[in-house]
């Protein structure tokens, strides 16, 4: 090993303590195919992106790391409750300074006292999560969730912005779980401007030096392999998938023989080719997509991030277990190359119209977090009525003996509707209206847990056109923003038709 180089060499020859339980997976039903691309610029530039994922109107890192992590949670047939550590990586926070995972955990319901962690500033964020998630010192009952979620973005015409995906990914990881590492290796040398995104910046960028970034890919890599110590006579690693950073639809492929895997062991789980550039959550979505096929027993993880570091892991998936992978959706949506420009903010003016908004404080907007974040309704002491949102005197005795929190399901049937147009949105949600189109707005009767009662709240719908839910429709709660005032984004409840996750 070279003078410049850095091995973090955490070799083990047997399984620790923590592993993987079950797993969750999401991406956006909104897809963009590289035929459009061509359409529109004459070529496609991101080599092996047949098509992509692009993120609604109101959807982010944050709202896709809440999808895929209550989807583990419900694979694993638990909750929230017994979270001690969220591991958040991400390269696209909806902010630069402000750390997310705590408004990612109140939208989960993790308790207050668990360990929050973020990780960015590369793709090997995802990477270094997990290996948080194995070494977590948990206490008897308690498990680490750690997700993983990105949504790049590049230049319009350039390959970094047309191999850019979205997608989130995350493991419930337990004392003694089934998925551990057999053997851990990581690696670092300094390898400035293969990608990078500039402060202030929305859009990844590089030198664009192709024989550069491809050495730095593969050899670095290489080197996080090495440390393995799990190759073997012949050089090889014996896995039956490899689940490797992927940038483009090409480059994992390179560094077949770095990483002693063959072309066929990295397609098995890749989901570059339908997702895109999905960031820090790349190689973590491959590994899922492992975890989720039984006659898989034993994967290699490789995680890459500019600078340069790698992980690398040979995780023993002992069979399939508990998942919920929400990647390839009934419900995907073709967009058009004008529609995926709207999505992006490329043709919407910067700031909305004036006049008219509803203002909402950010003190105020905060305590009233339980109810927009989980559905916290409240059941009257005197008579046992529900109310949402829980405050005031109760609406069928007039007590103000006050309430005791009921969590809501979120489930519900729709009780009236109507759809929002252009020139109908209020100031708060023209943006969204500008760029994702028709919406709109439904009055829910959400069910009560344990009992036949319902309690009524007025709501958006997402994830469906605008005009497509009527009255009597089932429809289920998801958490989305809901608008930015102040430069602070407000998260909340919406609901989209039942069925979809």
């Amino acid at each position: 090993m070279s003078d410049d180089a850095t091995r973090d060499g955490d070799v083990e020859g047997s399984k620790g303590s923590n592993g993987i339980r079950a797993v969750g997976a999401y991406a956006p039903r909104n897809r963009l195919s590289a035929s459009e691309v061509e359409a529109a610029w004459g070529s496609v530039q991101a080599s092996g992106v047949g098509e992509k994922a692009v993120p609604g109107a109101d959807e982010d890192a944050l709202t896709m790391a809440y999808e895929a992590a209550t989807n583990a949670l419900h694979a694993d047939g638990t909750d929230a409750s017994s979270v001690g550590l969220l591991a958040f990586a991400s390269t696209t926070p909806p902010v630069e300074e402000e750390d997310v995972s705590i408004r990612l955990g109140s939208t989960l319901g993790v308790p207050e006292t668990a360990r929050f962690e973020s990780f960015g500033g590369s793709t090997r964020a995802g990477t270094r999560a997990l290996a948080a998630g194995f070494d977590a010192a948990l206490d008897d009952g308690e498990h680490a969730l750690v997700v993983a979620s990105d949504c790049p973005k590049g230049e319009p015409a350039g390959e970094r912005d047309q191999a850019a995906g979205a997608g989130a990914v995350a493991f419930v990881v337990v004392d003694g779980g089934p998925a551990n590492a057999l053997y851990r290796g990581s690696f670092a040398r300094p390898t400035p401007g293969t990608r990078f995104r500039e402060r202030g910046s929305e859009r990844v960028d590089g030198l664009g030096v192709t024989s550069y970034d491809r050495a730095a890919f593969a050899e670095t890599l290489a080197g996080a392999a090495s440390a393995l110590d799990a190759r073997t006579t012949d050089g090889g690693v014996d896995v039956d998938a490899a689940a490797v950073q992927a940038p483009d639809g090409s480059m994992p492929y390179r560094a077949t023989g770095a990483l002693g895997v063959d072309t066929d062991a990295i397609q098995r789980v890749a989901t570059v080719h339908d997702l895109g550039d999905t960031g820090a959550a790349s190689a973590l979505l491959g590994l899922a997509r492992a975890l989720d096929d039984p006659d898989v027993r034993r994967v290699l993880v490789a995680g890459y991030g500019s600078g340069a570091g790698a992980d690398a892991f040979v995780v023993d998936a002992d069979g399939a277990m508990p998942a919920s992978l929400a990647l390839e959706r009934d419900d995907e949506r073709e967009l058009s190359y004008a529609e995926y420009l709207r999505l992006r903010d490329e043709v919407v003016p910067d700031d909305p119209p004036e006049g008219g908004g509803a203002y909402v404080s950010v003190p105020s907007w905060r305590r009233t977090l339980p109810q927009r974040h989980r559905l916290v309704a409240g059941r009257c002491t005197e008579c046992g009525a529900l109310a949402f949102p829980p405050e005031g005197a109760c609406g069928d005795c007039r007590s103000m003996a006050g309430y005791e929190d009921v969590q809501l399901p979120g489930t519900g049937r729709v009780e009236a509707a109507t759809t929002i147009s252009q020139g109908g949105a209020p100031p708060e949600f023209a943006q969204q209206q500008q760029r994702d189109g028709d919406f709109d707005v439904v009055v829910v009767a959400f069910d009560a847990p344990a009992s036949d009662d319902t309690v009524s709240a007025p709501a958006q719908v997402t994830d469906v056109d605008g005009g497509d839910v009527s009255v009597g429709d089932d429809v289920v709660a998801t958490v989305r923003r809901i608008y930015t005032q102040e430069g602070v984004t407000r998260y909340g409840f919406k609901v989209r038709p039942a069925g979809r996750r």
